[in-house]
């Protein structure tokens, strides 16, 4: 029979929670955040009917639904808190500084990659992507435009991929670029076609760097807000890993929260006030 009540996690049980969450998605959940865990995976113990935490645990790591479940244990246990426009200071930095150096290096090719790695539900890349279609304007057409995005949890790429978000979603968004860029179904904004055809998903777990190498090299990679959950190794293999995917003279934006500070990778943050913009260097 289904459970009547919240099911608690022994100490033992979180540690090899947390370590699974860990070895598979490379986030950490500290000490204090048990009851997170519990709580957020009450629900799903009723659902399969489990009487303890420990037959969860066998569910999980073993048997032919263990890839299916840790999917559905993760959509559950991380927030994918985004907006369009999110933390706008420092994407007028990139639209204001970074963007036009940029397009001026490559002004010959016409060819420009930016990847947005962690994207959620997808409105951090559509929000570069709306940037892009508005500073080009007509010269866009000459330009060869790729947009990146990657997240380890197919529920949220699945919403990207669907380009339909709720209020919630577009809260920080400028009016004139809101009537411009969606159209309004009841309580849903849906995105323009040709700003959702600017922008291609891909599955990726930020801890598997050889499989983002067949994504190629980017011009500028932006991941923020995901950092706050590694430790400081997972940290390093990460920025590591946009190191050698990241153009020569290209830009790694991070979260206005996370710092490279104290990690052993070979970046140099731009003079920029609210840029959080980091170049490649040799030191």
């Amino acid at each position: 029979m289904p459970t009547t009540k919240r099911l608690t996690l022994s100490d033992a049980q979180f540690e090899t929670l947390r370590k699974v969450v860990y070895d598979r998605s490379g986030i950490h959940f500290q000490d204090s955040k048990k009851y997170v865990l519990e709580s957020r995976l009450s629900r799903r113990l009723e659902e399969l009917e489990f009487d303890d935490y420990d037959q969860y645990l066998m569910f999980l790591t073993s048997g032919p639904y263990q890839t299916d479940e840790f999917q559905e244990m993760f959509n559950r246990i991380t927030i994918n808190e985004t907006s369009f426009f999110r933390n706008e200071p420092q994407l007028d930095v990139f639209e204001q500084r970074i963007l036009p150096e940029i397009l001026e290096k490559r002004k010959s090719s016409k060819t420009l990659r930016l990847w947005s790695a962690a994207c959620s539900s997808g409105e951090e890349p559509y929000t570069l992507a709306m940037i892009l279609h508005r500073s080009l304007g007509i010269r866009l057409a000459d330009w060869k435009i790729e947009i990146l995005g990657t997240d380890i949890s197919e529920k949220v790429l699945n919403i990207a991929n669907g380009g339909r978000y709720p209020h919630y979603a577009v809260k920080s968004t400028n009016p004139m670029v809101l009537s411009r860029y969606f159209k309004q179904e009841g309580r849903e904004y849906i995105l323009d076609p040709e700003i959702m055809s600017m922008v291609h998903f891909e599955k990726l777990n930020l801890k598997d760097t050889y499989a983002a190498r067949r994504f190629g090299t980017f011009d500028v990679i932006f991941c923020r807000n995901v950092m706050i959950y590694f430790d400081d190794q997972m940290k390093t293999n990460c920025v590591k890993m946009f190191h050698k995917q990241l153009a020569d003279d290209g830009t790694l934006m991070i979260g206005h929260s996370e710092s490279l500070r104290n990690l052993d990778v070979k970046f140099t943050q731009l003079n920029i006030p609210q840029g959080f913009a980091y170049q490649k260097s040799d030191a």
